[in-house]
């Protein structure tokens, strides 16, 4: 064990560490990531009345056959939250974990990625401001720190150490730190380690069972295969119940993923591990230090956005103005000149200046007469 303290938080893996598990999928699930990939801005994002295609189009019939139009330009050039809709579906891990929690079901891939696109949109948990959700970090309740054996990031939960009423920001907070921890994954790391540490939790420090459902039904549906895996040490008889209560919310996935005070050796380095656990790092928290090493750590900008993100870029309006149409009809081989044919029709809506995050997304909209 360490001799003596430090403040420094780790945010990088032991060295060596070698990034666990590896996914590897047969060309059949990458055929159905890429049209889940392709169908999920079309399952959510701007769906726009038939109306906005027919002005669009205007002098050209959009009757009795489906028409599918592909816009590869922001729909709305007034939506500021579109690119980190972007952003968060160009992740690398974002289709692959919808795929293996629908169990390779595109059906139930595009349902889970729709209403997580919803929530993200009402939630906004990459554009929560860090000042905001300071004051729940003051006591350490809730902290990033070190990598486990296979390069996950490790988030300490105190609940004895609860500082604040019951309120959304808890909530927020929550979610911030969730966040930071997938801001620190390494390369090929899709998932996190929560070790719940009930040394000191009262009855009233811990979270109601109505708190750790809403907490379970983000982390189940939102957040979905990025729990790698859940510890649960220190918990006293007195709070057994707790587990009992909140026991119809955990679905199998997660409650298989559940251990209660198991060797934490066999799971995290000594170097990585915090000393009030037997390992050697002997952190010794301190609120303004620990908060300005994780904000750095990220990228975190005072808005809540990046520091890389988004980028320099021509303004909505430029690119809307930018806007090209290229009308090819499917069963024909000659140009269109005249109006559109009863025959199946796919139009291309393309647009030459797009941000980089968003060149590689197309949003697709059914339009049935």
């Amino acid at each position: 064990m360490a001799s003596s303290t430090t403040t420094k938080v780790l945010t990088s893996p032991a060295p060596g560490t070698v990034i666990g598990p590896v996914h590897e999928y047969t060309e059949e699930k990458k055929t159905a990531m890429a049209e889940l990939r392709e169908a999920s801005p079309c399952s959510i994002l701007y769906q726009r009345p038939e109306s906005h295609f027919i002005n669009l189009f205007s002098g050209y019939s959009l009757t009795r056959r489906t028409r599918k139009v592909r816009r590869y330009a922001p729909p709305a050039t007034t939506d500021d939250y579109y690119p980190w809709e972007v952003r968060w579906l160009n992740m690398p891990d974002t289709i692959p974990r919808y795929m293996r929690a629908a169990k390779w079901s595109l059906p139930e891939g595009k349902k889970r990625i729709k209403a997580t696109l919803e929530w993200r949109r009402e939630f906004k948990p990459d554009l929560i401001l860090p000042d905001d959700v300071k004051i729940e970090s003051e006591t350490g309740k809730i902290i990033i720190n070190g990598f486990d054996k296979d390069g996950r990031p490790i988030i300490y939960m105190r609940p004895g150490r609860e500082n604040t009423e019951t309120s959304p920001r808890q909530l927020r907070h929550l979610v911030w730190c969730l966040e930071r921890a997938k801001d620190l994954m390494p390369a090929g790391q899709e998932s996190l380690v929560i070790i719940v540490d009930y040394k000191s939790t009262t009855l009233r420090t811990n979270p109601s069972i109505s708190i750790a459902s809403k907490v379970l039904h983000i982390l189940q549906q939102h957040y979905v295969e990025t729990l790698g895996r859940a510890i649960v040490v220190n918990l006293p008889m007195l709070l057994s119940f707790f587990y009992k209560g909140i026991s119809p919310f955990l679905d199998p996935v997660t409650r298989d993923k559940m251990r209660f005070n198991p060797d934490l050796f066999e799971l995290i380095p000594a170097s990585q591990l915090d000393a009030d656990f037997g390992g050697e790092h002997a952190y010794e928290f301190e609120p303004e230090s620990y908060w300005e090493q994780i904000v750095a750590a990220c990228g975190v900008t005072k808005e809540g956005t990046r520091l890389d993100f988004p980028p320099p870029s021509t303004s909505n309006s430029e690119k809307s103005s930018e806007i090209t149409t290229v009308l090819e009809v499917s069963s024909s081989p000659s140009t269109l000149t005249t109006p559109l044919s009863d025959e199946k029709t796919l139009v291309d809506v393309s647009a030459a200046s797009v941000e980089a995050d968003e060149s590689n997304v197309t949003v697709l909209h059914e339009i049935t007469a």
